[in-house]
């Protein structure tokens, strides 16, 4: 940003002349640059009075603002319905880097050392179409890992050792989704009931990172050490060419509802940061209290800076938007996909090649928008999601009882070919970041494996938690020594597993899906921070079967760029890096219109021809049957194809390892509720 820019270098600035903070406020009539003592965070050494400069900033100066310093703002102002001015309250500096705890709701902003050595190691860059995302916990990724020192469990460096890095580089997985790591701290609900907030969608400083998930010995040497070790991780995470994405929480804070502690934004510009009407009532769509104010410049400027900082001064390689509607809201509150900031966070030059992905939701009115955001985001996709588990589970659940399915085939082979009813043809089928979980919700050994929820441990009386899951017990509900039971439930996981890593779009795993990890049926465990949510890794047969089942098909989509179309084909034309896609029933014909549309249709044959732009030709042919009764495929005759070797099937307990080839015409087994992937071969 240039000096003409009234809003640059707002935060801690150290010069050869000291220190000099710059914060924002419109609406306030004085403010105070509080420092406190090295080693007393209590004790207030100096306090400077701050002036107000071009463009509503605040600046003070003191040579003992340096880097180790304490301190806080304070902030005086008029009595409004919509204002909060309370000079009592020590305020955290909007843009500091570091804070310091100092008693429960009581905080000190920290000047850090910001410098850090990142050698040679550039961000890896992963293509889109390449990329397979492993949404994680920072704490729970080690915490069990008794292959990472003790004292590194559960921290930035724990996720940064050299076991847990291993282990998501031999699945083969391209970045590490985190839950939010930007400081928060428990709603203030959570803690007069004793529990804490696991997931950290409560931020208290969008600049700072989570201090309780560095190591112990980082959080001894204070924040300028807990950033380092941050940067550490990111950086050893680079060197084994995965990237870093962060679940950001822009759309509310800490501060809760207008009763809410007040720790920042609040005592320093209630009237702009937040929504609210005339009257001081907070306008709420993101149902934790308040909601960041986007439309105006102040709250626009300060996620516009902080994405700035992450993605450069922290080498983060992409971001996730925790209730992203919100941030699209305009000054009526309502979405619009030209919001400035959903655009600017496009076209800023300082962001080009980060992944930007949005939550597409959020609980006000016009929340939900799954395929509305601009082109160059990505969306999570719920309605991919929902097809999946309703194909393979709900519908098959809902046949026993009826005798056939409620619905056909037609809808979702719509969600494995890139979901082209959701999203634009500019956007293309690498818009939609495809899950079949996520961390709100079950665990993919749960939602085969329980019909309802199990929340009572929450404190809600199981009132908390979606009731929606479209899960399928297959005939008990929970914990059960039926082998016929628990066979179908690990062919019911192998099937959505498939189903994510074979469908056109970017591919997303919750952490420990990957080997069959249990939440007990609970499908909201934000409020457990314990052995429930951390991953304790595969230790059945069953699960490192299931582990290499996710391994072989992470692999078999990075090897067939049929699977990962840039874009959606048309028909009658060429379009390169698209996939030529054509269907064709059990009989090896061309799929009818009553095929698509016939809920007793269940059964589809899907080639997948690559136009490849830079890879090798490539030809995939993917059998779904989702029925409970075995059935008979006479393999397609298509286009030259003169082999089809059977590279992978879901019936198996253990991926095959032996490649088997079939003829066109030729009839084969189906088991049933299965997969089979083949690669199709042409004379060369």
């Amino acid at each position: 940003m240039t000096p003409a820019d009234p809003l640059h270098d707002l935060g801690v600035r150290i010069t050869s002349h000291g220190g000099e903070l710059r914060v924002w406020s419109a609406s306030a009539d004085s403010m105070d640059l509080v420092i406190f003592d090295d080693t007393d965070p209590n004790w207030v050494t100096k306090t400077v009075p701050m002036h107000k400069t071009t463009g509503s900033v605040w600046v003070g100066r003191s040579r003992t603002l340096k880097v180790g310093t304490r301190y806080s703002v304070r902030a005086s102002g008029p009595s409004s319905p919509t204002s909060a001015f309370n000079p009592g309250h020590l305020l955290i500096d909007p843009y500091a880097r570091g804070i310091v705890r100092v008693a429960a709701g009581q905080y000190r902003s920290a000047v850090v050392d910001s410098t850090f050595d990142w050698g040679d190691v550039p961000k890896p860059a992963v293509p889109l179409d390449r990329t397979v995302i492993y949404e994680a916990h920072a704490k729970g990724m080690s915490k069990l890992n008794q292959h990472v020192p003790e004292t590194l469990r559960g921290s930035y460096a724990g996720l940064a050792h050299e076991a847990s890095i291993g282990y998501l580089a031999d699945l083969g997985v391209t970045a590490v989704e985190l839950l939010p790591v930007h400081a928060f701290v428990s709603e203030q609900r959570l803690i007069r009931q004793g529990l804490t907030n696991y997931w950290g969608y409560n931020t208290l400083n969008f600049f700072t990172p989570h201090a309780p998930y560095a190591s112990k010995a980082a959080q001894s040497a204070g924040p300028g050490a807990i950033l380092q070790e941050f940067k550490g991780m990111v950086r050893l995470l680079h060197e084994a060419g995965i990237e870093v994405i962060l679940d950001v929480v822009y759309n509310h804070t800490a501060e809760e509802g207008r009763g809410g502690p007040t720790t920042s934004l609040r005592g320093l510009d209630n009237a702009a940061y937040y929504r609210q009407t005339d009257t001081g009532e907070y306008i709420d769509v993101t149902g934790c209290g308040n909601s960041l104010n986007t439309s105006h410049p102040a709250a626009h400027r300060l996620v516009m800076d902080s994405l700035r900082y992450w993605a450069n001064e922290v080498q983060v390689d992409g971001f996730r938007f925790d209730l992203a509607v919100t941030l699209g809201r305009d000054e009526t509150h309502e979405y619009t996909p030209e919001h400035p900031l959903l655009t600017d966070i496009l076209a800023d030059p300082a962001l080009a090649g980060v992944k930007m992905i949005s939550e597409p939701w959020d609980v006000g009115m016009g929340g939900w928008q799954t395929g509305n955001f601009p082109t160059g985001w990505l969306d999570w996709n719920d309605r991919y999601r929902d097809r999946a588990r309703n194909f393979w589970l709900s519908d098959v659940d809902y046949a026993r009882r009826a005798s056939t399915a409620p619905v056909g085939i037609g809808g979702f082979a719509t969600r494995l070919a890139g979901s082209a009813n959701t999203f634009s043809n500019e956007r293309g089928p690498l818009a939609s970041v495809n899950l079949i979980t996520a961390h709100d919700g079950f665990t993919l050994a749960d939602l085969v494996s329980y019909d309802v929820k199990h929340n009572v441990g929450n404190g809600e009386s199981n009132r908390d938690g979606t009731d929606n899951n479209r899960s399928f017990n297959h005939g008990a509900e929970g914990p059960t020594t039926d082998d016929t039971i628990l066979a179908t439930r690990r062919k019911a996981m192998r099937n959505l597993l498939g189903t994510l890593l074979m469908s056109a779009g970017v591919p997303m795993i919750t952490a420990g899906d990957e080997y069959g990890r249990t939440q007990r049926g609970n499908n909201n465990a934000y409020c457990h921070d314990s052995e429930l949510t951390w991953l304790s890794f595969a230790v059945d047969k069953w699960q490192h079967n299931l582990h290499a089942h996710a391994k072989r098909l992470i692999d078999l989509r990075r090897e067939n760029p049929a699977l990962r179309p840039v874009r959606f084909g048309r028909p009658g034309e060429s379009v390169l890096s698209s996939s030529q896609m054509d269907w064709y029933d059990q009989s090896g014909r061309t799929m009818s219109d009553d095929d698509w549309a016939s809920a007793r249709n269940r059964t589809l044959q899907y080639v997948a021809a690559s136009t490849p732009e830079q890879e090798d030709f490539n030809r995939i042919l993917l059998v779904v049957h989702g029925v409970e009764s075995g059935t008979t495929v006479t393999l397609p005759h298509h286009d030259g194809v003169v082999r089809y070797d059977l590279l992978w099937r879901s019936e198996d307990e253990t991926p095959q390892t032996e490649v088997i080839p079939f003829t066109p015409g030729e009839t084969i087994e189906v088991s049933p509720t299965s997969m089979l992937l083949f690669r199709a071969f042409s004379p060369s």
